[in-house]
């Protein structure tokens, strides 16, 4: 429909998590622009963007989503912190499908420079950037899930749905796919309520609308993989 969404992602270097110090981590800062609706005017936007963020973090709380440890370079003093930046240009319905499409195509499209630990001879570590902008790792996204969020309206339930039909449900399940069609996440929303009958059956269509969508976004971006440099530049960061 009408929702615009721009994701970026920036890499910098940082320290490893205490509790997980071969690791390096992922933060999601959400910025919802106020022209994207009249909601975001003044405060309007932190709230719904608190949200996104945090339905972003627990999507990618499984170990299996992404491979963390590939972003250690010397552990328990250096790793990659990759920033994913959403930028909510526009609303119009089905915010979370659409935000976790772009994640993951980022993600695809991130290159991450090759870093080697030199070590003197009185111990002291330093870090060399590798100078071939070729030299660098891709991060496997085969396993990062999609979101599906599936909203009731009466008995029955609709996929990816405009903001009218949005306006019509009291309840919707957020549910994380991945492309094998594994179920990693499952969230409520709304103020309604959903019986046993109804989750099961939403769960279904989740994970089968799921598969569907990973196999239609690998296609796109391997067609635009295919292309390199001749690929037509769109939008206006063309």
């Amino acid at each position: 429909g009408h929702t615009d969404i721009l994701v970026g992602v920036k890499a910098e270097m940082g320290t490893p998590k205490l509790e997980k110090p071969d690791e390096g981590y992922l933060e999601f800062p959400v910025d919802c622009s106020a022209n994207a609706t009249p909601e975001f005017e003044g405060r309007g936007g932190e709230e719904l963007g608190t949200e996104i963020a945090n339905t972003l973090y627990r999507v990618f709380s499984s170990e299996s989503s992404v491979d963390l440890k590939s972003l250690c370079i010397n552990p328990r003093e250096h790793c990659w912190v990759l920033y994913v930046d959403v930028l909510l240009l526009e609303c119009g319905g089905n915010l979370f499908d659409a935000i976790s499409i772009a994640v993951k195509a980022a993600l695809f499209n991130t290159r991450i420079p090759k870093v080697r630990v030199l070590e003197d001879e009185e111990g002291s570590k330093e870090i060399e950037l590798s100078d071939d902008p070729y030299d660098c790792i891709r991060l496997n996204v085969d396993d990062v899930p999609c979101i599906v969020t599936l909203s009731k309206i009466g008995y029955r339930h609709v996929v990816d749905a405009t903001l009218q039909e949005e306006a019509c449900s009291l309840a919707s399940l957020l549910i994380s796919v991945t492309s094998k069609g594994a179920l990693t996440s499952m969230k409520k929303v709304g103020k309604g309520s959903l019986d046993p009958e109804s989750i099961f059956e939403m769960m279904e269509t989740g994970k089968r609308v799921g598969k569907s969508l990973h196999i239609a976004l690998q296609k796109i971006l391997d067609e635009e993989e295919s292309l390199g440099t001749s690929r037509q530049k769109v939008g206006f960061l063309g």
